[in-house]
């Protein structure tokens, strides 16, 4: 399992025109073979900081999420809305636990 977990700067007032486009972003993702999980989230304390994370089921499913249309068109629209400060780690995870 492939977990992807951070922060993406997006400025405040910005913030209500990037979720049309993190809305399409995170229902695609989901859509595709090997999502376990896709979400963003705004911070209640920053309200420029969304918070990201995103479980797939293998490499080869990470891989073909970076080739994705919806992919791309996310990536299109990051100067116009200011996205950056891009702070996302992999983690290879091996064993999960409910808690």
């Amino acid at each position: 399992m492939i977990v992807i977990a951070g922060t993406v700067r997006v400025p405040p007032d910005k913030i209500e025109a990037a979720r049309p486009h993190m809305e399409a972003m995170v229902t695609a993702s989901r859509a595709e073979d090997g999502c376990t999980a896709y979400s963003y989230a705004q911070d209640v304390l920053d309200p420029g900081v969304v918070h990201v994370i995103e479980v797939w089921e293998s490499d080869a499913a990470l891989k073909a999420h970076f080739e994705t249309p919806h992919m791309a068109a996310w990536r299109a629209v990051w100067s116009t809305l200011g996205v950056g400060d891009r702070n996302l780690t992999r983690y290879t995870v091996t064993d999960a636990t409910p808690l």
